[in-house]
């Protein structure tokens, strides 16, 4: 009887492992690379292009950003002084500056409507897909084309906003010469291209929501507006985190916009972002000093600070929300 007992254990033992001999411990990482090479094959493509076009550049405008290069002659070791210069960069902070209330005026109204649309859009009951291809038409349109239009609708003489304010009473205003008007038609115009993006990104979230917290929420007494804060918000929070970490990302690199809507065909570098700089980004600011002047190690370390602020207000968003979560959690 203890032979039949112990004869599968036996068999079992003798038995060889699916990785080879019996008892064999697993092959290291090159013998999982012979059996798995089709595998590694099928995806090696996006490695080699992100190797190339991604990977290998921002390593190349790593120390090009410790370089005086004009693109044609030879190379000059500047060490720290492209940084140095730019920390007392009056014009690059200027930038910044336009950069940061061009994203506030856009940004955040862009994510409040994003957010409505989309809990209308899934309170809908019919035309769904209609409505929904509607919102994010905007965000496949090119922005150039779309730039163009808004130059026509914020035109001084003939714009659309001009004949709005003169049907109502209110006088023209030189949106496209004015610095507080330059802003708010750049900031218009981000709001309009991403807001359909964020709804589809927001839909997709609130259909996650089980139905049975709104059950319970209405059971409670809770209105639209309760249940919409106490319900749809937190559940939310990680959608919302996720967008704003995007839209911080996407108004930070904001440069189509100021370039088509404020461009010269003068070629002078000077006037980029209309009157006084007031739509110049710090994108902008970067091309127009590597491309306009032909100072690409100066334009290099534009673009790690750049590269830096956008990591800097993006670690800042996920910890405001990320402490907003821990403080609505019970201890």
């Amino acid at each position: 009887m203890a032979d039949m007992k112990t004869a599968p254990a036996a068999a079992i033992a003798a038995a060889p492992s699916p990785t080879g001999t019996a008892g064999a411990a697993p092959s290291g990482g090159r013998g999982r690379i012979r059996r798995h090479w089709r595998l590694y094959a099928a995806i090696s493509p996006f490695y080699l292009l992100f190797l190339c076009f991604g990977l290998v550049p921002a390593g190349f405008s790593l120390f090009l950003a410790f370089q005086r290069w004009d693109g044609l002659g030879d190379m000059e070791y500047a060490g720290l002084s492209q940084f140095r210069y730019l920390l007392a960069d009056t014009q690059f902070w200027d930038a910044v500056v336009n950069t940061l209330e061009i994203w506030a005026m856009g940004t955040l109204p862009m994510l409040f409507i994003a957010l409505v649309s989309a809990v209308m859009l899934n309170s809908a009951v019919r035309f769904k897909g209609v409505y929904r291809f509607a919102y994010f038409v905007p965000s496949v349109t090119s922005v150039v084309a779309v730039a163009v239009i808004f130059g026509s609708i914020f035109s001084t003489s003939f714009g659309l906003m001009n004949a709005v304010l003169r049907t109502v009473g209110i006088g023209e205003v030189a949106w496209l010469n004015e610095p507080w008007g330059i802003k708010v038609a750049v900031a218009a115009l981000m709001t309009w291209q991403w807001t359909g993006y964020n709804a589809i990104i927001f839909l997709a979230g609130l259909q996650t929501i089980p139905t049975e917290l709104y059950e319970a929420a209405r059971v409670d007494g809770a209105g639209p507006v309760r249940t919409f804060f106490s319900v749809t918000m937190p559940m939310m929070r990680p959608v919302i985190l996720f967008t704003v970490v995007v839209s911080t990302i996407t108004g930070l690199q904001s440069f189509s916009e100021s370039q088509v809507l404020l461009g010269r065909n003068d070629g002078m570098s000077t006037f980029a972002g209309g009157p006084e700089h007031a739509g110049q980004t710090v994108v902008l600011y970067f091309f127009q000093q590597t491309f306009d002047n032909n100072d690409f190690g100066y334009g290099a370390a534009i673009a790690w600070a750049i590269f830096m602020m956008v990591v800097v207000f993006s670690l800042i968003n996920w910890r405001l929300v990320n402490r907003r979560e821990r403080a609505r959690r019970p201890s």
